[in-house]
C-alpha cells in the first residue's frame, strides 16, 4: 500500500528519548552546584570590592569606617554592596579595616 518507507519507527523514538531523559537526569543535578559556586565566588569579589573602598576610606580619612553604612553615606559603595547574593551581610572591622562575611549563621 505504502511504498514509501522513510521516517521513525516507534522504537527508535523510544530510544531516543531515553537517551534524551538519561542526560537530563545527569545535567540538571549539576546546574544546582553551579550556581552555589558561583554565588560564592561572587561573594569572594564583592569583599575584594568593598575592602578597596575601605582602604581607600581610610588612605582619605586616616581612620577606619566605623561601619558599611558610613561608606554608603560617603558613597564609597551603594546600599545593595553591603550584602552578598546569598543574603550574607558584610561587616568590617573598624581597627584593623578587614571586610569579612557576618558570622551570624548566613555564610
Amino acid at each position: 500500500m505504502f511504498k514509501n518507507k522513510k521516517g521513525f519507527t516507534l522504537v527508535e523514538m523510544l530510544i531516543v528519548l531515553m537517551i534524551i531523559s538519561i542526560l537530563m537526569i545527569l545535567i540538571i543535578p549539576n546546574l544546582g552546584d553551579k550556581s552555589k559556586n558561583a554565588q560564592e565566588k561572587g561573594c569572594e569579589a564583592l569583599i575584594s570590592v568593598v575592602q578597596t573602598q575601605v582602604d581607600a576610606y581610610y588612605l582619605e580619612n586616616y581612620s577606619y569606617p566605623s561601619s558599611l553604612d558610613t561608606l554608603v553615606r560617603d558613597n564609597y559603595i551603594r546600599e545593595n554592596q553591603k550584602t552578598c547574593a546569598n543574603n550574607s551581610e558584610l561587616t568590617v572591622n573598624q581597627e584593623t579595616g578587614k571586610v569579612s562575611v557576618s558570622t551570624n549563621g548566613n555564610s
